[in-house]
């Protein structure tokens, strides 16, 4: 069984996105610190004027504090300026309004933390795109698995009797994969494929948010979430 283990993040871009439609059980795993400058409250969206962040602000954040703890800014405006932007982002996108209805469809919900937000987003981007049919869902509280790092992404690999972790490449930084072979759990590492899709102005990135995807191919940008994966040796070898 291929078990995936990310925090959540705010309309992420495909790559995170192919690990939804890689795995057999993906962990939200949102009990951890909130690192500013992640990318669990922001993302990247492709403007006529370049890249511009998208950002969801928070209400009282102090260092320390967990993705499932911290409060979203109660203000609508932020909201509204997303939308406004989204809208200027994609006018001339064939799917527009529907990249549009998903943002909004999300917003409208009745989100406590940046946790519950960000999880929310992503399962509408995988819901849209039809990738999360056989994807089970974890919240990684529901596990009870204490712990921090290696040893602890490990723990709940095993809790969920998992044979295979897929992940992506940061995890290169701080893995024991010699523990996890240990176990007789093979670890494989995203050979993300970037597959360029019609996109406007310039030059194509992939490191914008799923819902541009939306906006330029619809429903038929699901094939362009397709990447596999390589083994840990390979991936450290730089041979992917």
């Amino acid at each position: 069984m291929k078990v995936v283990i990310s925090q959540s993040m705010l309309f992420p871009w495909v790559g995170l996105l192919e690990q939804i439609r890689l795995a057999d059980v993906f962990v939200h795993y949102d009990d951890v610190q909130f690192s500013k400058g992640s990318f669990v409250n922001r993302v990247q969206i492709k403007t006529q004027q370049g890249a511009r962040w998208m950002t969801v602000p928070l209400q009282g954040a102090h260092l320390g504090q967990r993705i499932d703890e911290l409060k979203i800014s109660p203000q609508r405006e932020w909201r509204e300026q997303h939308i406004r932007l989204l809208e200027r982002s994609f006018e001339g996108c064939p799917f527009a309004k529907e990249a549009i209805r998903v943002a909004e469809d999300t917003y409208s919900g009745a989100h406590s933390s940046i946790g519950d937000l960000a999880r929310a987003s992503m399962l509408a981007l995988s819901k849209y795109f039809k990738i999360d049919a056989s994807t089970r869902f974890v919240d990684v509280r529901n596990l009870d698995v204490p712990g921090f790092g290696s040893s602890r992404v490990l723990a709940v690999v095993k809790r969920l009797d998992g044979t295979c972790y897929i992940t992506g490449h940061g995890a290169a930084r701080y893995l024991d994969h010699d523990a996890f072979s240990h176990e007789n759990i093979k670890v494989e590492y995203v050979n993300y494929r970037r597959l360029p899709y019609p996109q406007l102005y310039g030059e194509f990135t992939p490191y914008v948010s799923g819902l541009d995807l939306i906006a330029n191919c619809g429903l038929e940008g699901a094939k362009y979430i397709c990447s596999g994966t390589v083994s840990w040796k390979e991936f450290l070898d730089g041979s992917q």
